[in-house]
C-alpha cells in the first residue's frame, strides 16, 4: 500500500487566491474531570488546497458534485505516465499526445476507465511554495510556473482512450502559465474527475496496480480533500 496523499498542516499549499490555508483549532485537549484524557479540534479548509480531488462540477454545469461522483471512478485500476525528465528542464511542461505514445509503445493501449497519473516529480518541492508554484506571492496567479497536461493529450486521454480519472503530482492537470483551464474542461464535460497535488508517485509502477481515491463527501462541492492509496500486488 503506497500512500500518495500529502498531510494537511500549516504549511499546505493552496491555489494563491485561497489565501486562508488550512486550520486547526482546538477545542479541549487534556485531562477532563473524570480523570481521562480527551481532545477535539475543529478544521477549515478551502476545498482546492492539500491533496484533493476536483469533481466534474468544478468546471462543468450540472457535473457530479463531490458526494456524487460514482466510486467507479475514484477506485479503479491505475497507470503512471512519468514525464519527470522533460518537466525538469521545462517548468512549463505540457504532456503531449508523444508521451502517451510512447507509454503505450511500452506497455500497450491506455486501459478504458483507468485512473491515469502523470509523474512531473514536482511532489519533492512540496511545501516549498516557491519551488512547487513558481510564485509565492498571496493571491496573484499570473506568474505560476509547474507542468499540466496539455489539451491533446487530454482529449486524447479522455475522449478516445475513456480515462475514468486524471491525476497529476502539481497544483493543477493545468500548466500554472494556463488562463482557460482546458483540460479541467474537457475532463469535467465527460464527468471525468481530477486528482491535484498528488504525493511521490515514484514508488509505483508504470501499471499493474489499483487506486482508491475517496474523498470527503461534500454534498455540493466543486472539489473536496482526499487520501489516496495504490495497492500493489
Amino acid at each position: 500500500m503506497v500512500d500518495l496523499s500529502h498531510a494537511y498542516a500549516g504549511d499546505t499549499l493552496y491555489w494563491p487566491t485561497d489565501t486562508d490555508g488550512f486550520r486547526l483549532d482546538t477545542l479541549a485537549e487534556g485531562e477532563t474531570p473524570g480523570g481521562y484524557f480527551y481532545a477535539a479540534k475543529a478544521f477549515a479548509t478551502a476545498e482546492h488546497g492539500g491533496t484533493h480531488l476536483d469533481a466534474p462540477f468544478h468546471f462543468a454545469e450540472g457535473g457530479d458534485d463531490a458526494a456524487s461522483i460514482p466510486l467507479d471512478r475514484l477506485i479503479l485500476p491505475g497507470i503512471v505516465i512519468d514525464v519527470s525528465e522533460a518537466a525538469a528542464a521545462d517548468p512549463d511542461y505540457l504532456v503531449t499526445v508523444e508521451d502517451i505514445a510512447a507509454w503505450e509503445d511500452e506497455h500497450g493501449r491506455v486501459p478504458a476507465g483507468s485512473a491515469v497519473l502523470i509523474r512531473t516529480g514536482w511532489a519533492a518541492r512540496w511545501p516549498d511554495a516557491l519551488a512547487y508554484l513558481g510564485d509565492d506571492t498571496p493571491g496573484e496567479t499570473g506568474n505560476l510556473h509547474f507542468p499540466g497536461i496539455g489539451e491533446a493529450a487530454t482529449r486524447l486521454l479522455v475522449e478516445e482512450r475513456r480515462a475514468g480519472l486524471l491525476g497529476i503530482d502539481t497544483a493543477s492537470i493545468d500548466h500554472g502559465q494556463s488562463t482557460d483551464f482546458i483540460a479541467h474542461q474537457i475532463g469535467a464535460a465527460a464527468g471525468v474527475p481530477n486528482l491535484e497535488n498528488v504525493a511521490d508517485l515514484s514508488g509505483l509502477p508504470p501499471t499493474g496496480f489499483l487506486l482508491a481515491a475517496l474523498p470527503m463527501k461534500i454534498a455540493g462541492g466543486t472539489g473536496a480533500p482526499v487520501r489516496i492509496v495504490a495497492l500493489i500486488p
